[in-house]
């Protein structure tokens, strides 16, 4: 059988303590495999954003286990000291703004990550050409970022979350800023590029038009998860809307 992406098991988050504590996240388990992206519902203050940042390693847990393909990285306390070092190299982070670098031009945007992770200037700049390549915007390589639409500084965000070639990538409403046709490009990338790379994808969305297409679904409710099938309906792009 093969080894899920990621795997969580009896997550859970408890903010304050005493009579004022709340638990924000309630024995949460759940797996997603490599290639697979799979949506995380809830309401506002259901606990999505607190999940996202335990799978980050942004905050910490108050008690489960997170295993990253066959290695355990939380178990009751952090296995890595150097969890910026964690996220940098196993964790790719798409958000519902693109956050890219002002005063970098698109090639350079993409290129950092690997020269942080100790590439030569040569071989980054070699695989941020092939995913913007991949990803349709090898064009716009030397524009700055005030240049691109939104929907094109969305798919440079894409690109830079897939430059270390992550096993994972947390998408925190990426496709709030966008119009229907933009949104559905968006996803139809991260479905690509999840079957191309093997990277398991988990989409935080409210968006309606964009929930048909998961073919699973995890849904928080006052910090319980719950999974549930989804329809996965094929998704369609129409590329002359995107012009």
């Amino acid at each position: 059988m093969t080894q899920p992406a990621i795997l969580v098991e009896e997550l859970s988050k408890t903010y304050g303590s005493g009579s004022s504590a709340v638990q924000a996240l309630r024995h949460a388990s759940m797996r997603v495999m490599p290639g697979e992206v799979v949506g995380l519902l809830g309401a506002s203050g259901s606990g999505k954003t607190t999940l996202l940042q335990c799978l980050g390693a942004i905050i910490d847990p108050s008690g489960g286990r997170i295993e990253l393909g066959s290695e355990v990285i939380f178990d009751g306390e952090w296995k890595y000291r150097d969890r910026r070092t964690l996220r940098r190299d196993r964790i790719g982070f798409v958000f519902q703004r693109p956050y890219l670098i002002p005063f970098l031009n698109v090639l350079e945007n993409v290129a950092m990550l690997p020269m942080l992770q100790g590439k030569s200037n040569a071989q980054a700049y070699a695989r941020a050409r092939e995913l913007l390549e991949i990803l349709g915007i090898a064009d716009r390589a030397g524009m700055q970022i005030e240049q691109l639409s939104g929907g094109q500084q969305q798919r440079v965000a894409i690109a830079r979350a897939l430059a270390n070639d992550p096993p994972i990538i947390l998408a925190d409403e990426p496709t709030a800023p966008l119009d229907s046709h933009r949104a559905m490009s968006v996803m139809k990338l991260l479905h690509d590029m999840a079957e191309r790379s093997g990277t398991a994808v988990i989409v935080v969305t409210h968006d309606e038009n964009i929930i048909p297409v998961f073919k699973r679904i995890y849904r928080l409710r006052d910090g319980i998860l719950h999974e549930e099938p989804g329809e996965g309906r094929p998704i369609v792009v129409d590329e002359a809307a995107l012009v």
